[in-house]
């Protein structure tokens, strides 16, 4: 295959993810969810702790009736936890794990804009090597300002940790 049919054929593969994202901050990085993922931000809250849980898990809320678990996405990266800002705050996303969806939040610093993403401007995520796991990214999306990480909201959390998640929601 010549390297045009091959970036053609990549270009076709990362048409589906061609839409609109809600993009947000994670420290200095920039990040995207597929706005069919979000169910709705809210303000941060009051959050429950539960015993035994992983760290990065802060705990549930209650929402409308509706106990839900959240995770700090900053801890799950590895990241270092940082004070709650006014601008922090909580995206309500459905995640998807085999047969199940669960509605689940994660703690953000910062919901940047909705934006409306071409195919053109996705590529593919870089390989890192089989040390480094980056199936949860979709691709990367050049802007005119940033680039900004695609995340696959499916794959942040293993099976196992969403099936634990929807428990401790229970």
């Amino acid at each position: 295959m010549g390297n045009s049919e091959a970036e053609a054929t990549e270009q076709t593969n990362m048409s589906h993810l061609a839409g609109k994202y809600l993009t947000f901050k994670l420290g200095e990085e920039d990040y995207a969810l597929q706005i069919l993922k979000v169910q709705e931000i809210i303000e941060m809250q009051e959050i429950t702790k539960v015993p035994r849980t992983p760290h990065y898990v802060k705990g549930v809320i209650n929402l409308r009736g509706k106990v839900l678990p959240v995770i700090d996405l900053r801890l799950k990266f590895g990241l270092e936890e940082q004070e709650v800002t006014r601008n922090t705050c909580i995206i309500l996303v459905y995640v998807q794990s085999g047969d199940k969806t669960i509605t689940m939040g994660i703690i953000i610093d910062e919901v940047s804009e909705v934006l409306d993403i071409t195919r053109d401007q996705i590529e593919p995520a870089p390989s890192f090597g089989t040390q480094v796991d980056t199936s949860f990214i979709l691709g990367m999306a050049k802007t005119d300002d940033a680039v900004k990480i695609l995340l696959d909201i499916d794959k942040v959390l293993s099976e196992q940790e969403v099936a634990a998640l929807h428990d401790v929601g229970k």
